[in-house]
């Protein structure tokens, strides 16, 4: 075993281990992995700041994933403007859904795992690798979620080995499963899916699937309390991702206000005209 020199990291940091951070720090750190283990003892604490909602789509030229800004603990609003949607690395994006604290640190350690993982071996991980990975770090929360403070992610990106974009949905206990088309978790999940199932198409653009995304949040705002809506007055949006061979970029607020009304200049001419629903940017989708 290495020893321990005095102005150097410790030897822990310069021996050959694992390429994985969180087997690492489960190692020589397990404190700091305390957010993914109930305490002793402890029972759930409601309430909780909860995040929802996330869509995701997959299309002919990447993949598309948006959230709402809405945080609420019972039934209080407990944020405005809370970010759900990041970047994973320079190809994937993670979006949460359940409780909030866990589902942001989880972001951030994945993130880290994914950069240790690229230092130590020189490449990055595939899609499949990434998604096995997350599911695993899921499963470490089972305990917690088990007591009523899960957190799961949607994952989606583009497939450098494949050409393709791809999502994967995960449930509390870690399972993982491939998307096709397109996908949403959260509270308002139910009512974004029936607005995804509606305009999505085999072919549909990242372009296209960013206004299909929008107003998949804007129908289950509508439904779902928990849901929050595009504020007009404040000029919070939600945020929408699209990762594409490129690699994961963010549409700034202008891009997205400019959706947003013309989806509300769309559905007023829907009512003007007797509820007949017009084209959404300019393509039915």
């Amino acid at each position: 075993m290495i020893p321990d020199v005095p102005g150097r990291l410790p030897a822990a940091f310069l021996a050959p281990d694992t390429s994985s951070f969180v087997e690492f720090l489960g190692r020589h750190a397990p404190e700091a992995l305390r957010q993914l283990a109930p305490p002793p003892g402890s029972v759930a604490t409601p309430p909780t700041a909860h995040a929802t909602t996330i869509v995701a789509l997959a299309c002919s030229d990447g993949v598309v994933m948006a959230g709402d800004r809405r945080a609420t603990a019972g039934n209080v609003i407990a944020s405005r403007d809370i970010v759900k949607v990041h970047a994973a690395d320079s190809h994937s994006a993670i979006g949460i859904a359940g409780a909030a604290g866990i589902g942001l640190e989880l972001i951030r350690l994945f993130q880290v795992e994914l950069e240790h993982f690229e230092k130590l071996e020189g490449t990055t991980l595939s899609l499949e690798g990434k998604a096995t990975r997350l599911a695993g770090m899921v499963r470490g929360n089972l305990g917690m979620a088990l007591q009523g403070l899960a957190a799961v992610p949607l994952f989606a990106g583009w497939d450098l080995a494949t050409g393709r974009g791809r999502i994967f949905s995960f449930d509390a206990t870690g399972g993982r499963y491939a998307e096709s088309e397109h996908h949403s978790i959260g509270s308002g999940s139910y009512f974004a899916r029936g607005s995804l199932k509606k305009r999505w198409r085999p072919g549909i653009t990242t372009g296209e699937a960013a206004s299909v995304a929008v107003e998949a949040l804007f129908d289950a705002a509508d439904d779902d309390s928990a849901t929050g809506g595009p504020d007009v007055v404040r000029r919070i949006w939600p945020v929408v991702a699209v990762v594409d061979a490129d690699g994961y970029r963010e549409l700034d607020d202008t891009g997205v206000e400019a959706l947003v009304e013309e989806l509300v200049a769309s559905r007023r001419a829907g009512a003007r005209s007797g509820g007949a629903v017009p084209e959404v940017g300019g393509t039915p989708l």
